[in-house]
This record gives C-alpha cells, sequence and structure tokens, in this order.
C-alpha cells in the first residue's frame, strides 16, 4: 500500500504545473495562438489562417541554412497545429485538455490512444473478419464433402452398390441402341454423373465430411448463439426436472446421450457409428454405469489381448526392453 502512495505522490510531485501535454499536440505551444485563431474558429478559418502564415513563413522562402533550418522546425509545428484543428476529434481532445489542465495523465492517454488507435472503425473490422472465417468455413466445409463423394466413387465397394442402384433408378443408360453414336468419353461422363447422384442421395456422410449447412456458417452461429444458449439451459433443466426429480424412465435419445458422454465421443463421433452398433449399446443397457464399467473392462481386456498377440506390438516391446526411450550411446567405431 505505501508503495502506491509514494508511486501516486511522486505521480503528482512531477506533473507538470501547465499541463501541457509533452510529445502530443503542439507541445508547450497553443495550437490556436500559433495560427493566430481563437477557440471559436471554423474550419474555414483554420484552413485560411494556415495558408497565411505557411506562405510567409515556409522553409522554401530561406536561403540561409540557419534560417531555413529554423523555418523548418516553425513550419513542422504549424502543420501539426492545422492537423490537430481541422480533425474534429483530435480538437476536442485538445479543447478538453486546455479546459482541463489539472487532469494531466487523462489527457496523456487521450492523446496517445488518439494517435495510436486504429483509424479504421472497430466494427467494420469484426464484420470483414467473420465474414472472411464464414467463407473459409464455407468452402472448406464443401471441399470436405466433395472429398468424401470422391472417395465413394472411387472406392470399389461402394462405387458397384451405387452402379446398382443407378441402374435400378434407371438413372444410368445400359441400352446399347441408346448409347449409339456416344463417344467413351460421353459415356464415361455419363457414368460418373449417375454415381455421384445415388451417392448424394443415398449415401450417409456424417461429421467433418458431412454436406454443409448453414448452421455450420459463423455469422449464422452467432446470430442464433442466444437463441442456442437459451434452448441449451432449457434441455437441462428439463432433464433435471424430468429425470432426476420426477423420476422418469429415459427414453432413446437420452440414452443415447448418456451413452456418449460415457464413451467420451462429441455428437459428430457417435453419428458416424453405424446404426447396427449403437443398437447393439442400448441392447446391453450401457447408459447404465455398471453395465458400461463391465462393458468397457471387457473391451480393454481384448484389446490388451490382440496388442499382446500383434507382431508389431511385440516388437515394439523388445525396443523398449533392449534400447529404452531417451538413451544414449557414445561409439566411437
Amino acid at each position: 500500500m505505501w508503495r502506491f502512495l509514494l508511486f501516486f505522490s511522486l505521480c503528482l510531485a512531477f506533473q507538470p504545473a501547465n499541463g501541457y501535454v509533452e510529445d502530443y499536440y503542439c507541445g508547450e505551444h497553443n495550437c490556436y495562438e500559433l495560427l493566430e485563431l481563437t477557440r471559436d474558429a471554423t474550419k474555414q478559418d483554420i484552413k485560411r489562417a494556415f495558408r497565411a502564415i505557411a506562405s510567409k513563413t515556409h522553409p522554401d522562402r530561406f536561403q540561409d541554412p540557419d534560417k531555413k533550418k529554423t523555418a523548418e522546425e516553425r513550419f513542422r509545428i504549424l502543420s501539426t497545429a492545422y492537423d490537430i484543428l481541422r480533425d474534429d476529434e483530435a480538437r476536442e481532445d485538445y479543447d478538453y485538455m486546455l479546459d482541463h489542465p489539472e487532469q494531466f495523465y487523462q489527457n496523456v492517454y487521450r492523446a496517445w490512444r488518439r494517435r495510436v488507435a486504429p483509424h479504421v472503425d472497430v466494427r467494420i473490422v469484426l464484420a470483414v473478419t467473420i465474414s472472411l472465417i464464414s467463407l473459409v468455413q464455407y468452402f472448406n466445409g464443401w471441399s470436405k464433402y466433395e472429398e468424401a463423394i470422391k472417395y465413394f466413387a472411387v472406392v470399389p465397394k461402394y462405387r458397384l452398390q451405387a452402379v446398382e442402384l443407378a441402374k435400378q433408378e434407371g438413372l444410368l443408360v445400359t441400352d446399347k441402341k441408346r448409347l449409339k453414336g456416344m463417344t467413351k468419353e460421353q459415356i464415361k461422363e455419363q457414368e460418373e454423373k449417375a454415381i455421384r447422384s445415388v451417392i448424394e442421395s443415398k449415401m450417409d456422410i456424417r461429421g467433418v465430411y458431412a454436406k454443409p449447412t448453414y448452421k455450420d456458417i459463423l455469422w449464422v452461429q452467432l446470430v442464433f448463439l442466444p437463441y442456442w444458449s437459451l434452448q441449451y439451459l432449457w434441455w437441462h433443466l428439463r432433464w433435471v426436472w424430468k429425470f432426476w426429480i420426477l423420476k422418469h424412465d429415459y427414453g432413446e435419445e437420452e440414452k443415447y446421450y448418456i451413452i456418449r458422454k460415457f464413451m467420451g465421443l462429441s455428437q459428430g463421433q457417435f453419428e458416424n457409428l453405424d446404426d447396427h452398433v449403437k443398437e447393439g449399446y442400448l441392447e446391453e443397457e450401457l447408459w447404465q454405469r455398471e453395465n458400461f464399467n463391465a462393458w468397457k473392462a471387457e473391451r480393454d481386456k481384448e484389446q490388451k489381448l490382440k496388442l499382446a498377440q500383434s507382431g508389431r506390438y511385440k516388437s515394439y516391446r523388445r525396443y523398449l526392453k533392449n534400447n529404452g526411450p531417451g538413451r544414449m550411446y557414445f561409439d566411437d567405431s
């Protein structure tokens, strides 16, 4: 506490008596007096006064080196005064300093903020930044989705299924009469379009490779954030009321939610699981803690057994046993 009082006392002791902010504005000079103006001068008055004085004191009017150097310093101060008084916000801060010279450190902060603060509206910067992020999200989502479509169209397992479905729906022309007159490239292009159409409509692509929606864009997320926050709060309050207080039985959605939390999976990761796998979780009643613990212990045991039987894992264990990580050898051979 005494250090703070000492620092505050020193600040008061070394505060300039005239209240001028050195290195800011016009220094020890009065900007209005430099341009021979009064406090109520208009912008036109400021412009005329600066031109009149500058025409008489411009450095180019002097040939003597000493006089020219003095004129350059004088002209620099006049230019500073003109720049301050013609800018409405800078002039407002300067007038505040003249009216409140005792608030030295507040005036220093205002002058410093005016000098270093960006001249672009922060709201515009935020809007442009959010828009750029939204565009990147949009194009990245579509590129991921296109990557998934191309993958399914190339892998034989999925490609053959897509070809069969395209034939059943009549999207893929197999009649040689109808194909007559078409080049191999045209036939190939028609086949690829049909396969892609089937994959887009039939394949259940989830997770990061899913087809992007409007909810994946940052602008939309920010706009709907209050609504989604209230929805999240309402969901948890409903959970507490329905299942903790009223002791109702869990529905299928609630069971899946508990299982997902026990497994530590995100919503996207859990949705990527096959339906028969998730149905198996329900059959084993994994939403109950004791059943899940037993199931997890069994899976861990199976995983350890697989690792013990794995040749690669055995080689890795021999490496750790014989060499070990972090060992250093000094071999001069």
